[in-house]
């Protein structure tokens, strides 16, 4: 074969190979959620899915892959292929909460491509509406007395930590232990602990409890934010002395496969603003207390870094890393 010959199969080639990649994506993309039903990464994904499918222009197979903290679903995604069509939303717990706590995590950051971050949301300390734990300082005097329970999506997850951050900073000792850990399967099952008196106490996004809240299920002891959650009737950390539990919040981003094209990936940065400019949408996670604010991939992956940093720092204070 001449080399005229081989140039010329050689440009074929990579105008077919181009071509294929402007046409994506040809086929519905699959959507992992980590996490169970009800809790904030289900509801943020399950709120977005329309704007963004109509931005996507196919459609979005929404599929919870749910496990060890988020780690299951996002496993998945790790060892799919490389080409845009398993595609994961990311969250608190599963890329920055995860990472810091457990030492034998499947993967780390670094074995994903993350092209933006959408929604940040403050944490909510909640109990059940019928609960005698009335402040903050009731749950401590519990804690300190005939004992106090509190649930999670999970070991390892963002409400585990922030409940032993929120309780530690209220200076109960060894808080890591001293309260029991209920670990459920997902934020919507960690929220049915507290309101069937399973568990005693909650903390976590303010997107999982804000229903709960509005319709009188739950009372909210506090937000982990400088000024009041709109919704929630409840101090805020700053106004409780505590500025260092504004730290905790969570947020909600969507990754894909480390090797994730450049091409992709900027036509996911374009399709998720434009649905996160949907009006219905932002109405309604505002709602929840959550603030929607698109980041580009290199802020998105900044900002996530920063958060391992934090929260590793946190599980290092409070000697809550996993080792095994």
């Amino acid at each position: 074969m001449s080399f005229r010959t081989i140039g010329a199969v050689c440009a074929l080639s990579l105008g077919i190979a181009g071509a294929a990649l402007a046409e994506y994506p040809e086929r519905p993309i699959n959507m992992v959620i980590p996490y169970g039903a009800g809790g904030a990464t289900d509801i943020s994904a399950r709120t977005i899915a329309e704007p963004l499918g109509a931005a996507v222009g196919k459609p979005l197979v929404m599929a919870n892959v749910t496990g060890a903290g988020g780690a299951t679903g996002s496993v998945a995604v790790q060892n799919a292929k490389e080409d845009g069509y398993t595609m994961l939303f990311a969250r608190v717990g599963s890329h920055s909460v995860n990472p810091a706590m457990k030492a034998t995590l499947p993967y780390t950051l670094d074995d994903f491509r993350f092209v933006t971050v959408y929604e940040i949301n403050p944490f909510a300390c909640v109990v059940s509406a019928t609960s005698d734990l009335m402040s903050m300082e009731d749950v401590l005097a519990a804690a300190k007395g005939d004992g106090l329970s509190f649930s999670s999506s999970g070991v390892g997850s963002g409400p585990h930590l922030a409940a032993a951050m929120v309780l530690n900073a209220f200076g109960l000792e060894d808080a890591a232990n001293a309260a029991t850990h209920i670990p459920q399967q997902g934020g919507g099952a960690a929220a049915t602990a507290v309101l069937n008196g399973t568990a005693d106490f909650l903390c976590t996004n303010s997107s999982a409890l804000a229903s709960f809240v509005a319709n009188g299920q739950m009372r909210a002891l506090m937000v982990t934010t400088a000024e009041p959650v709109e919704g929630f009737d409840a101090p805020t950390a700053t106004s409780l002395g505590h500025p260092e539990l504004e730290q905790m919040v969570g947020w909600t981003g969507i990754a894909g496969p480390a090797g994730l094209p450049d091409e992709v990936a900027d036509k996911w940065g374009e399709w998720m603003t434009a649905a996160a400019a949907n009006e219905e949408f932002v109405s309604s996670m505002e709602a929840r207390g959550s603030i929607i604010r698109v980041m580009s991939p290199e802020e998105a992956n900044e900002f996530i870094r920063a958060q391992y940093d934090t929260f590793r720092k946190l599980v290092d204070d409070l000697g809550m890393r996993i080792e095994g």
